[in-house]
């Protein structure tokens, strides 16, 4: 195995699937890119711009330098990732980073609205999509103390 792809979007949930491709990397000797999404929203009939487009730009990149530091704490772990941002819908950026990969790794929910759902509808694109094998990290309940 060569190159692991993951989708980060700053959730606990692509963390878990972060953490996961680094160990499965380190395992296989595999380069792990790591990809974070955004995309300009727009608003109305119109579709009348709503921000300044490098805010959102800026917020996906911060995550996933967040992420990416959490999850390789030291610096040879670090090397192993390959971080990087692109302006595309997430599971369209994911489906097409993963071609020539050996493995996508997502979070089974991410940022999206419906959290009684056991699978996202981006892991859930990844999975029918994918031109290689995908694997799903579960979601881990909050421990309550």
């Amino acid at each position: 195995m060569q190159r692991i792809v993951v989708g980060v979007d700053g959730s606990e949930n692509s963390f878990e699937a972060l953490r996961w491709a680094v160990a499965e990397g380190e395992l296989r000797d595999a380069t792990v890119e790591a990809i974070s999404t955004w995309h300009y929203p727009t608003v109305g009939v119109e579709f009348a711009p709503v921000a300044d487009p490098q805010t959102f730009e800026e917020a996906a990149t911060q995550a996933l330098r967040d992420s990416v530091a959490r999850a390789c704490p030291d610096e040879a772990s670090r090397r192993r990732v390959q971080a990087s941002v692109v302006q595309n819908s997430p599971a369209r950026a994911l489906v097409e980073a993963a071609q020539g990969a050996d493995l996508l790794v997502v979070g089974s929910r991410g940022r999206g609205g419906f959290k009684g759902l056991l699978l996202g509808s981006v892991s859930a694109q990844c999975v029918h999509h994918a031109p290689c094998p995908v694997v799903v990290v579960p979601h881990r309940p909050q421990e309550t103390g």
